[in-house]
């Protein structure tokens, strides 16, 4: 009798179980309708005083959908496990080389007049491109609104930066009259070709071709003037290096805080005290960012980054993301060059 009672309350549980999860289920489901989320309901608030009609607003996120691996994604991003040699095998292919040359040909007019305007290299622009969607053709498969909104309300670190990211999402696409639900970008929410979060998006996109539309997720003549946008008005300096090799001692000294994405506080004639010396010369009072990197299983290597080695870390907070995009640019000017010879 006992054991039957047992057996009954065991399937009393599971039944209880089972409704339970499918009671969650249907809450995330409609888990960002204003009309039963307080959180999204107070989002919603804020852009109808900002100008964005409520009614669009609630279609809009009632179609939100919660997504597990977009935060299951952030957790295991390349940047935070990866090494130098294993990231730069991702980007530095010779197809993704080949295929940056062709793009420098194929805009070429373009990537000229943003050097011009805005100060910044063509081949630069270029492998910000070839990093984040390998020209466009891999602009993300994560439906912006889930990602954004399933980050907004359930990152556990993070959620404030992406609520605002969320807002901004929203408005842009009430602005252009595109259905939020149709745009596709990364599982953090970066869009079109140079992958701008939406706040850089409100911030730096331009209409580069004046048709009245700044559309990064179309138009590569807007996404290169964009760029060139962005670096600029992070204090791209014309004509400057990004990067130098340099030696120094087996055993890296310690006290210095190598692979740092903040604003360079060191200088070179800091570095030589330690007895780490640029292979270029470089003014004693030069800013740099001292790297400290990994380019094999058993094999480190200095280098000094200038300062915009910094502004490139702007648009991904990683040294080895700025790296990437150096020696990306590097190697497709010197592949564009070959090919002209």
């Amino acid at each position: 009798m006992n054991r039957a009672r047992r057996r009954a309350g065991g399937y009393l549980l599971a039944a209880l179980m089972a409704c339970s999860a499918s009671a969650s289920w249907a809450a995330e489901e409609v888990d960002f309708d204003p009309r039963v989320n307080e959180q999204t309901r107070q989002l919603v608030s804020e852009l109808v005083e900002q100008g964005v009609p409520e009614q669009w607003l609630t279609q809009a996120l009632e179609q939100a959908t919660f997504r597990q691996n977009v935060l299951d994604a952030m957790a295991g991003a390349a940047e935070r496990r990866l090494r130098w040699f294993e990231y730069r095998d991702i980007f530095l292919n010779q197809q993704r080389i080949e295929e940056g040359a062709e793009f420098m040909r194929e805009h070429a007019e373009t990537l000229a007049r943003a050097e011009e305007f805005f100060g910044v290299a063509p081949e630069v622009i270029t492998a910000i491109i070839g990093v984040e969607t390998y020209y466009g053709r891999h602009k993300g498969t994560h439906k912006v609104l889930d990602s954004l909104a399933t980050l907004a309300f359930h990152h556990p670190q993070r959620g404030r930066f992406f609520r605002g990211e969320l807002a901004a999402f929203l408005a842009i696409a009430y602005e252009q009259g595109v259905e939020p639900e149709t745009l596709y970008g990364s599982y953090a929410g970066a869009m079109g070709y140079p992958q701008f979060i939406p706040t850089s998006y409100q911030a730096y996109a331009v209409d580069f071709d004046d048709d009245g539309i700044r559309d990064l997720w179309n138009n590569p003549v807007d996404a290169i003037g964009s760029v060139a946008n962005y670096f600029a008005e992070h204090g791209w300096q014309r004509d400057g290096a990004i990067y130098h090799d340099a030696v120094g001692p087996q055993e890296a000294p310690e006290g210095i805080a190598f692979n740092q994405t903040s604003r360079p506080s060191l200088t070179a004639a800091d570095m030589v005290e330690q007895g780490i010396t640029s292979e270029a010369p470089l003014a004693p009072d030069a800013p740099v960012v001292p790297l400290l990197l990994d380019f094999s299983e058993d094999e480190q290597g200095y280098r000094l980054g200038e300062f915009n080695f910094y502004v490139i870390t702007r648009y991904n907070h990683s040294h080895l993301y700025g790296m990437a995009v150096a020696e990306l640019a590097d190697a497709i000017q010197h592949q564009f060059e070959s090919e002209h010879d």
